[in-house]
């Protein structure tokens, strides 16, 4: 079903109250962009620059179709709209900002991005402004705060689940999804005697592991305490698991070579009946012919540990540049609240099969299977450490989950490296358990 949405009526133009964050190399407040009285869609003048970093070729079209129907409302607001690659956008938006020249008006941002741009000063607080007047997922929207302040709202969300084979599940006498990892194990067993094919395939990247970390109720840094909590005997616990999955042989040994996709190859050909992966992939699985579409795909929340299931939260927001010419602000405050709408992001559902990340847009998806299916995952799900260093995280998470799922290193002692260079290379303020 695709969605033509309704024209905002007018937004109240508010001042942005667009406080920019202080840090070490900014000053503690930014001059607050001057709006007006009340704005009239159809005499609102501006030209936005928006960075979008979406799939050039899967997804960017719908979003383009997005900017025209605002443009139904807002006839004279210019959306000047570049693709990004996504790989690149990061550091091209911090060089930009630093220099004060290049950078967007508005930026579609990986959570993790928000916070570290909010404590150089490189973003606008969207507090006070009716943007902020939308019903936000409270997970999703918590990756936007920063020093008590919020800075974006979330375009999409998405997180972890455990997608599963149906046919092979049927064929291996497996009624219900495990909801435990020892119910995988077995889960995996019968795949193996009874369906002739593998159970469980992990990709060795650090953000898979999270489910393993948050079961046993453990995460990455204390941000309250400020403590290096990677090492700690939950995440042993929980990485362990993973580590005693490969090796018994309920799970794939990963690929060393190309983990993620030797995972998705498995797992649309029917080789493997299990996989750790998130809403971004059903698209491509409903539409391979191997595999038997979207009516074949079961999806549930991952496992639990011994303390409970989570899964980390993923996805993109919508943020605001604190170099803007503030006499965009009414424009900029219109923009996104057109596309952070529940009618927006229930068309983008419609179009893409992304979660929104607006809970109202859900009732307008509830005939989406697609997008209910995922539901009970997103239930689990946790919220990271917001932290301006929590995009740095995963690269020695990465190195640790090859080496205990790969290499079959002893987990306490990849732990323990991978707490070192947390506090060497991360969080050095940070203290050691």
């Amino acid at each position: 079903m695709r969605r033509m949405l309704p024209g905002i009526a007018g937004i109240a133009a508010l001042a942005l109250a667009l406080a920019a964050c202080g840090g070490e190399d900014s000053s503690n407040e930014s001059d607050t962009p001057a709006a007006g009285g009340d704005a009239d869609p159809s005499s609102l003048e501006a030209e936005l620059t928006w960075w979008d970093t979406s799939d050039p070729t899967n997804e960017a079209p719908t979003f383009e179709k997005l900017i025209s129907q605002f443009n139904e409302t807002y006839p004279n607001v210019t959306i000047n709209y570049q693709s990004v690659p996504f790989g690149e956008a990061q550091n091209k938006f911090k060089t930009a900002a630093e220099a004060g020249s290049g950078a967007p008006d508005i930026l579609r941002a990986e959570v993790a991005w928000v916070p570290e741009f909010a404590a150089s000063g490189y973003l606008y607080a969207l507090d006070g402004t009716p943007v902020l007047d939308g019903n936000f997922l409270e997970t999703p929207l918590s990756s936007n705060v920063y020093d008590g302040k919020t800075y974006g709202v979330p375009q999409v969300t998405d997180t972890l689940g455990l997608m599963y084979n149906k046919q092979l599940f049927e064929k291996a006498g497996i009624a219900e999804a495990p909801t435990t990892w020892a119910e995988v194990a077995d889960a995996a067993k019968a795949l193996k005697e009874q369906a002739g094919v593998e159970g469980l395939y992990i990709n060795n990247g650090g953000y898979f592991l999270l489910p393993f970390i948050y079961g046993e109720g453990g995460d990455m840094v204390n941000v309250d305490d400020q403590a290096i909590a990677v090492n700690s005997p939950e995440n042993s616990a929980g990485i362990k698991t993973a580590q005693d999955l490969v090796k018994s042989g309920a799970a794939v040994k990963p690929d060393a070579n190309d983990s993620y996709g030797t995972m998705m190859t498995l797992f649309k050909e029917g080789k493997v009946g299990m996989i750790i992966n998130g809403p971004w992939e059903v698209a491509g699985i409903d539409s391979d012919p191997k595999f038997g579409g979207f009516d074949n795909l079961g999806v549930a929340p991952v496992p639990a540990g011994s303390a409970s299931a989570g899964s980390p939260v993923g996805g993109h927001n919508y943020v605001v540049y604190s170099g803007m010419d503030e006499s965009k602000a009414d424009a900029a405050l219109a923009f996104i609240e057109f596309m952070s709408s529940p009618e927006s992001q229930a068309f983008v559902a419609d179009e893409l099969g992304l979660l929104p990340g607006n809970a109202d847009a859900y009732e307008q998806v509830a005939d989406n299977e697609r997008i209910t299916a995922w539901q009970p995952a997103l239930d689990v799900s946790v919220a990271r450490p917001w932290i301006p260093e929590g995009g740095l995280f995963f690269g020695p998470l990465d190195e640790m989950a090859t080496k205990v799922l790969i290499q079959g290193s002893e987990v306490q002692q990849a732990l323990d490296e991978t707490a070192d260079k947390y506090k060497s290379d991360v969080v050095p303020d940070y203290s050691l358990q």
